[in-house]
């Protein structure tokens, strides 16, 4: 068998197995993992085991606690995109895993003090040490995996992050409610994450410093804006920079709403916004996955086309599908899946996920082939600043519009013809987009009927 041909019948899920891909996956998966169960389990303390409970300082908390976890990405990423350049990205990875081990021990100590000014400290200092390993994340895939397995590589990576989010988000709220002592039992958790993310650091092989000599400028500020403008140089990678930057608007959106569109729309629990958040993100997980097979471990661009579609199609209908509930009494998630018509509902989730992965996964694995590898992890660090740009302006959009009398189907709805109208914009700037799915749709067909002719 040739060499390509072993390529092809490679199955994505090996590279687990292969020490070039395996440990760092399970480093990103445990950092992920971590964030999540801590920040959750800081809302929910917030919101319902601290002296705030109730009060209308909660909800200034937890509000501030989402800005404090993504202003170190807009602070710090052109520095760290610097750093990651500059040196072996390995031992970057172990000594930022390292602070997050000291990071933890700190919130132990702000979980036994029950001190949330402490803890949102914390919480700022996690997102730092997150805007420094983004950067490394996402510039040592194709440092270890060949060109024909960035696909692979970047789906596993985008379904192992996004079901760390949903198994993180869960699992803290649970670790919070179990007992009197929930805050030892986060403590514990979270220490033993980030000493797991440590561990399997340890075997991520080493790689080159790609830029050795680099001189690194440390005024945040001045330092982004060149960032952004390095973004340029490459028109096809920067309109692919604003196309994931705009999957993260979207994403903000769905996640950030949810649980008033569970509430208030749908008249249901808390119980329901997990659902949602399970389907919107095992669809991510599946979709991501599928991108290898759609492309034959090619960077396919046509599936871009095909995810964006999907993205606008199911939003759309999360609009025609949502049946307001009048009841005073919320829907228990037995009582919920119960009415047929919340079925559809539940596969627009899953579906949106799933069209997302389809959507993002090509992205990334353009950017990291087509970025020159002297620039990478900077191009990167530029990418993170533009996410957390589109994550900040999904919560202003969402104000904007909830605060002109619409609800959330509508907020979805409209979300969903802005997709595509982005849509239209990014394919007319890079035709590429179009003409590599017009081939791929074409190829697929002319597969079939060959498959079918007798």
């Amino acid at each position: 068998m040739s060499t390509d041909n072993k390529l092809n019948s490679k199955n994505q899920l090996q590279l687990l197995k292969e020490k070039r891909f395996g440990p760092f996956f399970l480093t990103q998966f445990f950092g992920a993992f971590n964030d999540n169960v801590f920040k959750n389990a800081l809302i929910i303390l917030v919101a319902f085991q601290s002296s705030y409970s109730g009060s209308e300082a909660s909800n200034n908390i937890i509000n501030l606690a989402a800005i404090l976890f993504i202003l170190p990405f807009f602070l710090f990423s052109a520095t760290a995109g610097q750093i990651a350049d500059r040196f072996e990205k390995a031992a970057l990875i172990r000594k930022i895993k390292l602070g997050e081990i000291g990071i933890m021990l700190f919130a132990a100590i702000g979980f036994y003090l029950n001190n949330i000014p402490f803890l949102l400290l914390v919480l700022f200092l996690m997102g730092s040490q997150s805007s420094f390993f983004g950067p490394i994340k996402y510039s040592i895939i194709p440092e270890h995996l060949k060109k024909e397995e960035l696909i692979g590589g970047n789906a596993l990576v985008e379904s192992g992050t996004f079901m760390a989010i949903l198994l993180g988000t869960i699992f803290g709220g649970f670790l919070v409610g179990i007992s009197s002592d929930s805050r030892i039992l986060v403590s514990c958790t979270v220490i033993a994450l980030a000493s797991l993310g440590y561990i399997s650091s340890l075997n991520i092989p080493l790689s080159s410093a790609v830029d050795p000599m680099i001189k690194i400028r440390w005024n945040p500020f001045t330092e982004t804006f060149r960032n952004i403008k390095l973004l340029r140089e490459n028109r096809t990678v920067f309109f692919s920079i604003l196309g994931i930057a705009w999957f993260w608007f979207l994403g903000a959106t769905y996640i950030t709403q949810l649980p008033n569109f569970t509430h208030l729309a749908l008249g249901a629990d808390a119980q329901v916004v997990t659902l949602f958040l399970a389907l919107f993100c095992i669809g991510i997980g599946l979709g991501s996955l599928l991108c290898e097979k759609l492309s034959n471990h090619t960077i396919e661009l046509g599936l871009v086309p095909i995810g964006s579609m999907g993205l606008s199609l199911f939003g759309v209908d999360v609009f025609f599908a949502a049946t307001l509930h009048t009841s005073s009494e919320l829907l228990s998630l037995q009582e919920f899946i119960q009415i047929k018509s919340n079925w559809r509902l539940c596969i627009d989730m899953l579906f949106i996920g799933a069209f997302g992965g389809i959507y993002i996964v090509p992205l990334y694995a353009l950017i990291q082939a087509r970025t020159n590898p002297q620039r990478r992890a900077r191009v990167i660090a530029g990418n993170n600043i533009l996410n957390a740009v589109a994550i900040a302006a999904a919560s202003i959009y969402a104000m904007v519009l909830l605060n002109a009398d619409l609800n959330i189907p509508q907020l979805f709805l409209i979300a969903a013809i802005l997709n595509a109208v982005f849509a239209l914009y990014l394919f007319v700037q890079v035709p590429e987009f179009i003409t590599r799915f017009v081939a791929w749709v074409l190829t697929h067909l002319a597969y079939r009927v060959k498959k079918n002719t007798p």
